[in-house]
C-alpha cells in the first residue's frame, strides 16, 4: 500500500533501525525506443561502458548520468527552490560582479564542487578577511563526524552529499564526510551507435583559398603583411596549417568518429576501431538511495534532538532528489529521457519485509523541510541568511588569465 510521505514518517525511520530511503525509475529515450541517447565521454572520448548483473542477467551497461553529476543535479535543484524562494537555505556565495571576472556572477556553496570547504570560498574575504579566518571559517578547522553542528548550519549539503576540507589548516587531513545520497542513472541492454559528421559550406571556400594567418588582435587575415609574427619574424598561422576550415569556413568531409589517442583510432579486442555515436538502449534506470545509517553517525554535541537534526537532513536529502526530478531528464544534447511510470520511494526496514512505498511530489518535500526546520529549537536551526563573499584580487586575476590562456590553448585543468 503507497502511502503519502510525511514528517512523522521520516522521524520514525530516523530514530528507528530503518536502512534507507530508495527510489528507482524506470526511464525511456524521449524519442521512443530505437532512439540514441548520448551518455557522457571522459578522457579520449570514451564512454563508460560495463557488464552489470540485473535479476540473474548479465547485461551491456553504459553510464548515462554519475554519482557526481547527479549529486550537482540535486544541489542546483534545490539552489533553483532557495531563489524562487520555495526554500529557505544556508547559503555562502562569492561574488564576482563588481570585479574584472564580473562574467563569472556569483558562485555558491551550492554550486562549488566541495562545498563550503571549497577553493572558491577560501580565496574569497568577508569585509577584507579571508573567509577561513571569519567567524564561519575558524569552526571548520572543528568539524569533524562527532562535531557537525556548524555544517548543518551553515551548508547541510556537505553533510548530505559528502566534502573532504583538504583546503583548510589540516590539507590531507581535514575532515571527511562520506556521501549520504547516492545517485546513478544507467543505460541497460546498450548497444553502441556511429556518429558521422560532414559539413556543407555555403560560399563553397575551398581549401586551397588559405592560407589564413593570425592578426594582432586576435582575427585572421590572408595577408601576410597583416598578420602577427613569430620570434623569427614568420607570419603565424592559424591552427596547425592555416586551412580555411580553422576559422570554421568550408566543407567537412563526411566521416565517422572513433575514439582516439595521439590522433589514431583506438582499437577493441577484435581489432576494430571503437565508435563514438551514442547508444541505443532497452531502457536506463536512476537509481537513488538515502543511507540512514550515514545519516545517524553525524553527532551535533547537542543535549537533544539530535535525531531532529538527523531528521532534517533526510528531508533535505529527498527533496533535493524531488526536486531534480521535478525539473525532468534531460542530462545533455540528445539525451532525455522520460520516466515511465509513477515515482514511488520504498523504506528499507527490517530485512525480509517489503519496503513500504510512498509519495511525494516537490511541494510536499519542501513542506516536510520546512516543518523539520520548525521542529527544532531556534538555536540549532540552519542560517538562512545570505554570506556573501568577494574574491581575492589574485583570484581574480587567475581566472582572467585562465580565460586568456584556455582560449589560446584549448586546455583546462581538471580538478
Amino acid at each position: 500500500m503507497t502511502e503519502l510521505l510525511t514528517l512523522d514518517v521520516l522521524k520514525q525511520a530516523v530514530s528507528g533501525t530503518a536502512a534507507a530511503f530508495r527510489r528507482v525509475v524506470e526511464l525511456q529515450p524521449a524519442g521512443g525506443p530505437g532512439s540514441k541517447v548520448y551518455p557522457p565521454t571522459y578522457e579520449g572520448g570514451r564512454y563508460a561502458t560495463e557488464k552489470r548483473r540485473i535479476n540473474g542477467e548479465t547485461l551491456d551497461c553504459v553510464l548515462l548520468d554519475s554519482v557526481q553529476s547527479q549529486a550537482n543535479r540535486m544541489e542546483l535543484a534545490l539552489q533553483d527552490a532557495w531563489e524562487r524562494k520555495r526554500l529557505s537555505l544556508p547559503v555562502i556565495s562569492v561574488d564576482f560582479s563588481e570585479t574584472d571576472a564580473r562574467f563569472i556572477g556569483k558562485i555558491t556553496s551550492l554550486q562549488a564542487p566541495h562545498r563550503i570547504a571549497d577553493a572558491i570560498l577560501r580565496d574569497s574575504e568577508l569585509n577584507g578577511i579571508p573567509f577561513r579566518k571569519t567567524a564561519v571559517g575558524k569552526l571548520l578547522d572543528e568539524v569533524n563526524i562527532q562535531n557537525s553542528i556548524v555544517l548543518f548550519k551553515h551548508c547541510p549539503t556537505a553533510l548530505v552529499y559528502g566534502m573532504w576540507d583538504s583546503t583548510g589548516l589540516r590539507g590531507g587531513m581535514g575532515a571527511k564526510f562520506g556521501r549520504a545520497v547516492v545517485s546513478e542513472i544507467i543505460g541497460i541492454g546498450a548497444v553502441p551507435g556511429q556518429k558521422t559528421s560532414s559539413r556543407i559550406d555555403p560560399l563553397q571556400i575551398a581549401i586551397k583559398a588559405g592560407p589564413v594567418y593570425k592578426t594582432a588582435s586576435g582575427d585572421w587575415t590572408l595577408n601576410e603583411k597583416e598578420a602577427e609574427t613569430d620570434e623569427n619574424g614568420k607570419p603565424i598561422l592559424v591552427g596547425k596549417k592555416g586551412k580555411p576550415s580553422e576559422i570554421n569556413h568550408g566543407n567537412v568531409t563526411p566521416s565517422f568518429a572513433f575514439v582516439k589517442e595521439r590522433d589514431r583510432p583506438v582499437l577493441d579486442k577484435e581489432g576494430n576501431p571503437i565508435p563514438i555515436g551514442g547508444f541505443t538502449i532497452d531502457r536506463a534506470i536512476q537509481q537513488t538511495t538515502i543511507s540512514l545509517p550515514a545519516i545517524r553517525r553525524l553527532k551535533f554535541r547537542t543535549q537533544d534532538n539530535e535525531d531532529s537534526i538527523r531528521t532534517a537532513l533526510v528531508a533535505l536529502a529527498l527533496c533535493g532528489a524531488v526536486l531534480s526530478s521535478e525539473q525532468g531528464y534531460d542530462l545533455r544534447s540528445q539525451c532525455l529521457l522520460i520516466p515511465q511510470d509513477e515515482i514511488l520511494w520504498g523504506l528499507i526496514g527490517e530485512p525480509g519485509n517489503n519496503p513500504q512505498t510512498y509519495t511525494v511530489n516537490a511541494e510536499q518535500a519542501l513542506t516536510v523541510v520546512k516543518a523539520a526546520i520548525a521542529d527544532l529549537p531556534e538555536t540549532q536551526r540552519w542560517d538562512e541568511q545570505e554570506l556573501v563573499l568577494r574574491p581575492k584580487s589574485d583570484l581574480v586575476q587567475l581566472v582572467i588569465r585562465s580565460y586568456v590562456t584556455g582560449a589560446e590553448t584549448d586546455e583546462v585543468e581538471e580538478s
